[in-house]
């Protein structure tokens, strides 16, 4: 079987709708470069769309109906929403997924130091990457810095035309022999994905001492003694409060459209932004449904989905807990039956196949870039070890609400059988009993810092969506 271009198929009116999707879509993810900006830049958007804070309805007690639009927030990490439909709850709720966390550099706690007259912050690498693709790239921070009188400042450094950018050096050619011998898994470090932050000393004299005195003194960590100075000038921030700080290194620069044509976009963090914003964007844009809509955004997917923050945790059950009491179902009976009979688009990306690397790929079962939304049944490691393998039943429905609504869809597996794998959140719903498949957009450069994928998949994805909201 070949799947067609689904560039094809649209109509001028299709083709305007997909470029505002996508110069939307591009906005966002320029934008949120963090779970906790992706967080509040798609919580705006679901306020503005009606929907209402949770805890506000527990505090008055305030019973839901069918249209009612509601929401929760994990920790300034993750979004649980809901659109109550017209069936009962109990008998289940359509499910979208995704995460808003992506591979990056995360700031240690004890970071700053200076070495041979350069400032430099430690960092610990999160997720799988390739190390060697993050140095000599312009870098930004981004974050959130807590003091202990618990005072909030938020960090963002590097995005403006005006701000300074960061790096990670790398060795000249000419020195490199030894360094390109390497397996590249080697050729750069976890310990040496150190970014530098500043070369400028502190100038300050002290003219209460002598002039030798006063130039050993003024010399020894004197360009990290400049960058607290400026710390202290900008942020009101001590050395130690890098102990409770949150400070994520990102690639700079915005997210761009890619290819003469302009048929892709460029930038950092598609795996799973790109699959969490359509997500949510179908979730504000269906109608009052029959079944329950609800959409999942959470963190810590590329480490495990471990954590508060992460899938593993109780939020999303014990928020659909407080859901079902607010509809009149209490008890743990009615939780389960919800779950069990609900259905789900584990909304994550998939790999798109390579010409450059297309050995690594089976050709007949992968995704390409702009022939529609990826459908995956299982992913896991080698002998499917890990993964959710969707049922026969739950697909074939899929397939016919999908063709009703002439969505283009494409079966895909990661890539040839023996080379790896990975995983997705979708094996921790399924232990509810519920339906659960993969299912997304294909990317090309994966886990790199900046990763490509087709304007006609992600808008197609959000058809897909939309689609699955309305009709399963």
């Amino acid at each position: 079987m070949e799947n067609k271009t689904v560039w094809k198929k649209y109509s001028t009116k299709q083709n305007n709708a997909l470029e505002d999707f996508s110069e939307k879509y591009i906005d966002f993810i320029s934008e949120c470069k963090t779970e906790r900006e992706c967080t509040d830049y798609l919580v705006s958007i679901l306020e503005d769309n009606g929907f209402m804070e949770l805890s506000r309805l527990l505090n008055g007690n305030t019973k839901l109906k069918a249209g009612d639009k509601v929401y929760s927030v994990n920790k300034n990490k993750g979004i649980l929403a809901f659109h109550i439909g017209k069936e009962d709850l109990e008998k289940g709720m359509n499910i979208l997924g995704a995460h808003i966390d992506s591979p990056r550099l995360d700031v240690k706690q004890n970071p700053l130091y200076e070495d041979s007259g350069l400032a430099y912050l430690d960092t610990h690498y999160y997720g799988g990457i390739k190390k060697y693709q993050w140095v000599t790239i312009p870098l930004a921070i981004h974050g959130v810095v807590v003091k202990k009188d618990l005072t909030t400042t938020i960090i963002e450094l590097g995005e403006e035309p005006n701000d300074p950018v960061f790096f990670i050096s790398d060795l000249l050619i000419h020195l490199s022999q030894e360094q390109l011998e390497k397996k590249a898994a080697k050729v750069i470090e976890g310990e040496a994905l150190d970014i530098i932050i500043g070369s400028k000393p502190l100038t300050e004299t002290k003219t209460s001492k002598s002039k030798e005195k006063e130039e050993s003194e003024t010399e020894k960590e004197s360009v990290k003694k400049a960058i607290l100075k400026i710390l202290k000038e900008n942020y009101d921030m001590e050395e130690e409060d890098f102990l409770s700080a949150e400070l994520e290194i990102v690639p700079a620069g915005r997210a761009r459209e890619c290819g003469l044509d302009r048929s892709m976009i460029m930038g950092y963090g598609h795996d799973d932004r790109c699959c969490a914003y359509p997500s949510l964007r179908a979730l504000t844009d269906v109608k009052t449904p029959e079944k329950t809509a609800c959409c999942i955004l959470v963190d810590k997917e590329e480490i495990g989905s471990v954590g508060a923050t992460g899938m593993q945790s109780l939020f999303f059950e014990n928020t659909v807990a407080e859901v079902l009491a607010l509809c009149g179902k209490n008890g743990d009976l009615a939780i389960r039956r919800c779950l069990a009979n609900s259905n789900m688009l584990s909304s994550d990306v998939s790999s798109a196949f390579d010409p450059t690397y297309a050995s690594s790929f089976d050709k007949k079962n992968v995704a390409y870039l702009g022939k529609g939304m990826v459908l995956c049944k299982f992913t896991g490691a080698r002998g499917k070890s890990g993964s959710n393998d969707a049922n026969a039943e739950y697909l074939g429905k899929l397939r016919s609400i999908f063709d009703e609504d002439d969505v283009s869809i494409q079966l895909a597996e990661l890539g040839k059988v023996d080379l790896g794998g990975g995983g997705t959140i979708a094996y921790i719903l399924a232990k509810y009993g519920m339906n659960v498949i993969d299912c997304g957009v294909a990317v090309l450069n994966m886990h790199a810092p900046f990763e490509v994928i087709s304007k006609a998949d992600i808008y197609e994805t959000y058809r897909g969506y939309l689609t699955f909201l309305n009709k399963m």
